[in-house]
């Protein structure tokens, strides 16, 4: 079942709850209402019976059997009314009943004890009784003269016309539900397939774009700024990620490729020569010896550069013990000075500085920014070393007079497999993992690097790691009495 279908019967389900609970109260309320209005009848015409009574027998009263009674009230004007009016004195005896009443129903009329001993004891009382097959409703309530109770007045009233009336508006009730409910099914299911439209348009777009494995189309945005606007905005912001992600890996593989082909084909030269009698040749040999060292080391560090990258995403940790930057920084600068090849490796300034860290990812990370410095360097140029103690921050920059970096390029200068143009370098570019590496080496050691560039001026890199605090000095005075 889809979730269009359980959307619209989840609505019509509470819909048909929502309708059988009004049509339940509103039917309770008609009832009521009409039950009130039969009351207030019946109580009405016992009112009239007992003002009669009143007046009639302020100024005349007889005498009957061994005490005085009151002649029983007038009740000849109910004769066209649809109200039954039965008189009974103290002794429970029927004294006058209403002429409209039908003879057959009177021995269904008779008072019950219950209700006239509640009478009698001064309390009206008001009850429906099925007589046959018709509801009849019955007002009981006490005759008084001057404060005493002298009889019985019994109000009765057919329910037949009320009840046709409610059975008629039950029926409506039902049959206005029904078609209500029908007519709500249908909009409800015009309502989700129309809301369901749009998505799935954003479905088949997607499909399409996954069919035919071409990310640089977008799913056309809605112009309402809804729920569906965001996920139309998610969704192409998902797709332009996943480009990213696999045109930078096609980079890598291409870069990669090219990183292992080059020298792998300069050592197969190389065993070709030694194969051809080179290694009769000391002077010979020795070149293509160090031709393939140096491959071989080229091999090494790509390798190990692409082991770290894979121990970064698994959650590599971090050796936490005392580092003395400035010790570091003059080994660094000590390893790659022979390798500058035409570019000056100096040292700038340099204060004693010492981090909590992994030394040995530190000093990859130096190395990375200095070889990156130097490879960007023209012949002629320069790159220096600094150290410095910034707030609560060791800050190590390496500043070079190279070609500069792209304003483009900048914001994507650490991003995984990203390499800038390499038409401007002065010797074949990496792979594009030695900046990446230095910014995970970076946030690992919970610091930062931040470049800052010049086109045709120079770059400036700079790793910053939080330092060791410095111990305060404790000054002793000399002259102090002991």
């Amino acid at each position: 079942m889809s979730l269009r279908q359980r959307l619209t019967i989840s609505y019509i389900s509470f819909f048909a709850a929502a309708l059988i609970v009004l049509d339940i109260g509103l039917y309770l309320l008609v009832c009521q209402a009409m039950m009130s209005s039969v009351d207030n009848e019946l109580r009405l015409g016992a009112q009239l019976v007992q003002q009669d009574f009143t007046t009639s027998n302020e100024s005349f009263q007889v005498y009957y059997g061994p005490r005085r009674l009151l002649p029983p009230p007038s009740i000849s004007d109910f004769g066209g009314t649809n109200l039954f009016v039965q008189i009974y004195r103290q002794d429970g005896e029927r004294v006058a009943l209403s002429s409209n009443m039908p003879e057959s129903l009177v021995p269904d009329l008779e008072l019950d004890s219950k209700s006239f001993q509640a009478a009698m004891g001064n309390t009206a009382v008001a009850h429906t009784a099925l007589h046959g097959t018709v509801r009849m409703r019955e007002w009981v309530m006490p005759l008084t003269f001057r404060g005493e109770v002298v009889g019985v007045i019994q109000v009765v009233r057919s329910m037949r016309e009320i009840d046709e009336v409610l059975q008629l508006f039950a029926y409506s009730l039902l049959g206005g539900g029904l078609i209500v409910l029908i007519a709500a099914a249908r909009g409800g299911a015009w309502l989700t397939s129309a809301a369901f439209m749009p998505i799935n348009e954003i479905a088949d777009t997607t499909q399409s774009i996954v069919r035919a494995e071409d990310l640089t189309r977008r799913v056309p945005v809605p112009v309402a700024q809804d729920e569906l606007h965001r996920l139309t905005l998610t969704i192409n912001d998902m797709l332009a990620r996943l480009d990213q992600q696999f045109q930078a890996q096609r980079r890598f593989i291409a870069d990669v490729s090219h990183e292992l082909r080059t020298p792998l084909a300069a050592m197969r030269g190389n065993i070709e020569v030694l194969d051809r009698g080179a290694a009769r040749d000391p002077a010979l040999l020795s070149e293509s010896l160090a031709d393939m060292r140096s491959e071989v080391n080229r091999l090494i560090r790509l390798v190990n550069d692409l082991l770290l990258l894979a121990q970064s995403e698994s959650g590599l940790e971090m050796r936490h013990e005392p580092v003395e930057l400035d010790t570091l920084l003059l080994e660094v600068h000590r390893e790659l000075r022979p390798l500058a090849l035409g570019v000056t490796l100096r040292l700038g300034s340099e204060d004693q500085v010492s981090v909590m860290g992994d030394r040995d990812r530190l000093k990859q990370a130096l190395l990375n920014l200095a070889v990156n410095a130097i490879q960007h360097t023209p012949s002629g140029g320069s790159v220096t070393l600094n150290l410095a103690s910034q707030g609560e921050f060791a800050a190590i920059s390496v500043v070079d007079t190279g070609y500069g970096i792209a304003p483009e390029d900048l914001p994507h200068i650490f991003e995984r497999f990203y390499r800038a143009d390499q038409a401007r370098t002065r010797v074949r570019g990496g792979a594009g993992l030695g900046l990446s590496l230095v910014h995970w080496i970076a946030d690992a050691h919970g610091g930062t690097v931040s470049v800052e560039s010049t086109m045709g001026a120079g770059s400036t890199f700079t790793l910053r790691i939080p330092r060791i605090p410095t111990p305060l000095a404790i000054v002793v005075d000399d002259e102090a009495e002991i």
